[in-house]
């Protein structure tokens, strides 16, 4: 059987089936790594895609042989939180160097065959030619191994805040992509 993997710019139109892959993706993955209480409150505000992320040009995604979406994700200068630069985007502040990863996703049945890395590959080029600098990362815990991987460092455990008294444990990395 042929893997070829596709890669292409989001469009908003990919909003469906990346609200598909989100939700067949995060609560599979994350279960082994966040207890129930946990999941049950913030799977239905992490598991949406985002519109914002869809239009900005900086978002992929990853289609198998037969066009189905198998991975997805992206980078943005405003961290997901809403912080990183003062809330503007790392292309509109002169000087501007870090670049924040955002919202990535695997098909939990493609894992380990090179959609993530596939993905990750072009967000680098994509940030690069952005002239960032560095990438910072807010993991799932689950997703670690993988960003380590790919050399990114752990710098701290984080809770994200997500709605009012439901907070979000995640892991803040970091890694240069650019000397």
């Amino acid at each position: 059987m042929d893997h070829t993997i596709t890669l292409r710019r989001a469009r908003l139109a990919d909003l469906p089936a990346v609200d598909r892959l989100l939700q067949r993706s995060y609560p599979r993955l994350l279960k082994a790594d966040y207890p129930p209480s946990t999941l049950v409150l913030c799977l239905p505000i992490i598991a949406r895609a985002r519109p914002e992320l869809l239009q900005s040009g900086r978002y992929f995604v990853a289609e198998d042989e037969e066009g189905r979406l198998i991975g997805a994700g992206g980078w943005s200068g405003a961290a997901p939180e809403g912080g990183g630069l003062a809330g503007e985007r790392a292309e509109d502040v002169p000087g501007a160097e870090i670049g924040h990863v955002r919202h990535v996703a695997v098909d939990p049945d493609r894992l380990r065959a090179g959609v993530g890395r596939a993905l990750m590959s072009e967000v680098f080029v994509d940030a690069l030619r952005h002239g960032l600098r560095w990438l910072d990362c807010l993991s799932t815990r689950t997703a670690v191994p993988f960003y380590q991987s790919l050399g990114f460092r752990v710098l701290h455990e984080v809770e994200i805040g997500l709605a009012p008294g439901i907070a979000f444990p995640a892991v803040r990395m970091m890694r240069q992509i650019a000397p």
